[in-house]
């Protein structure tokens, strides 16, 4: 069920944009969501990073491997796993944002007869949710041609070695293959994965199928549906000057896809997929490992009166001497130092 309603919304929605389109509602899902859409995504990112940034980190909690740096005699090792300054963990945060490091040393658990219980490392995860993420930034960048003019030559340069591999006409572009498949095998790990099934919610699917929606749609409309590209550039100009236009002869498809991803800029903000800021603000991954060189005090622990042990001797140091308990001060030397106190 947790796999189905999920299928079943995107399925509606893209309904909904194509149909509605073919109706006559082309103002609405042309010009009016899209707007709503960015303004929404624009505000609940700021929202909810200005959130999290207000958040104190009182403790040092950084996930870390290996031994930390401590006293000189010590080896400390990888200091990448175990950052000990600020300057490390610059480059811890690096290579997880770029190459996803604490995901590459994912391992994974097994139960064989005996029982016996194995550990072996699983790359697979890691190498698909590489290849996702990475085609789908070529994708965003690669589609902002359509938002400038002139095309910038970072943009056609990038967009000519997407296709450097030309297969047909129009030509095809690799990450639109890539993308399906690292977005498919996410999905049926999902799926047919026990474990990952049962922990698994709607909210966890919804975004998987929501994203093939729109890579499904997008290559029906270059290889299949043929839209007219000349005519979608000139509405997206239209809406990035905000003097939209809505210009004839574009299908239907069109409008399935652009609120597909419209839908997904409204969900992004309030769903798991703002790790894509949450990552830099995380305190397991942002802060040095440095427990042993720097105090960290909890700004929110009340003034406390102790009970030092001194104190703790002072009420019961007769007791203690006549059960025969060790003192730190006799009974004379403890008035010998209240007369000088």
């Amino acid at each position: 069920m947790a796999v189905f309603i999920p299928l079943l919304v995107v399925l509606a929605l893209g309904g909904a944009a194509f149909y509605g389109a073919q109706a006559g509602y082309q103002q609405v899902f042309g010009v009016l969501i899209p707007y709503v859409a960015v303004a929404i995504f624009v505000l609940g990112f700021i929202v909810k990073v200005l959130g999290w940034a207000k958040s104190p980190v009182p403790f040092c909690i950084p996930t870390t491997g290996g031994q930390q740096k401590s006293l000189d005699w010590i080896k400390a090792t990888n200091p990448i796993d175990n950052p000990p300054n600020a300057g490390w963990t610059v480059v811890r945060m690096i290579f997880e944002v770029a190459l996803f490091r604490s995901l590459f040393r994912n391992s994974q658990v097994a139960i064989h007869d005996g029982p016996r219980v194995t550990y072996s490392s699983s790359k697979w995860l890691w190498g698909f949710a590489l290849l996702f993420h990475y085609a789908f930034l070529t994708i965003f960048i690669r589609h902002f041609r359509l938002f400038l003019e002139p095309v910038p030559l970072v943009i056609q340069g990038l967009e000519f070695f997407d296709g450097l591999f030309q297969v047909g006409v129009p030509r095809m572009y690799q990450t639109d293959i890539l993308i399906v498949v690292a977005v498919s095998f996410l999905l049926l790990r999902r799926i047919f994965d026990d474990r990952v099934r049962y922990i698994s919610l709607a909210s966890d699917y919804f975004p998987l199928f929501l994203i093939l929606g729109i890579v499904l749609s997008g290559i029906w409309m270059r290889y299949f549906g043929k839209t007219d590209i000349a005519a979608v550039k000139v509405m997206t100009m239209g809406l990035v000057s905000f003097k939209p236009i809505l210009v004839e002869g574009i299908s239907g498809f069109f409008y399935m896809h652009l609120f597909l991803v419209c839908t997904f800029l409204i969900y992004f903000p309030f769903s798991k997929l703002m790790h894509l800021g949450g990552v830099f603000l995380s305190p397991t991954r942002n802060l040095p490992n440095d427990s042993r060189v720097r105090h960290y005090e909890n700004p929110w622990n009340p003034p406390k009166k102790y009970h030092t042990y001194e104190m703790y001797e002072d009420d019961f140091r007769a007791p203690m001497i006549e059960a025969g308990l060790p003192v730190d001060k006799m009974p004379e030397d403890a008035e010998t130092s209240e007369e000088k106190e």
